[in-house]
């Protein structure tokens, strides 16, 4: 598959009429969850700036990777998580 063609399948999926309904989710998660779910929000989201993202990440809409990142900072703030998470990315930082 080209990167033209998963585009388009993409764009697709993502212009089903009630892909852009809102759905509320009622999850309960562990707090070590929350920081992990974060964790790998940011990471993928990275991923788009790297050299070699996916096809999928490059085809995503900006709008919805920001959706994302609001949603990780949104589930941190609800778990009173923040400062831990920045402390972790501070340890992380120095560790590489």
């Amino acid at each position: 598959m080209t990167t033209n063609d998963v585009a388009q399948v993409l764009d697709t999926v993502l212009s089903i009429p009630s892909m852009n309904d809102v759905v509320k989710i009622d999850l309960k998660i562990s707090r070590k969850n929350v920081l992990l779910l974060n964790h790998v929000i940011e990471r993928g989201l990275s991923a788009k700036d790297n050299d070699k993202p996916s096809i999928l990440m490059r085809s995503v809409p900006e709008e919805n990777l920001q959706e994302l990142k609001l949603f990780g900072a949104e589930c941190l703030q609800k778990t009173g998580l923040i400062e831990l998470s920045e402390k972790l990315k501070t340890l992380s930082e120095i560790g590489k």
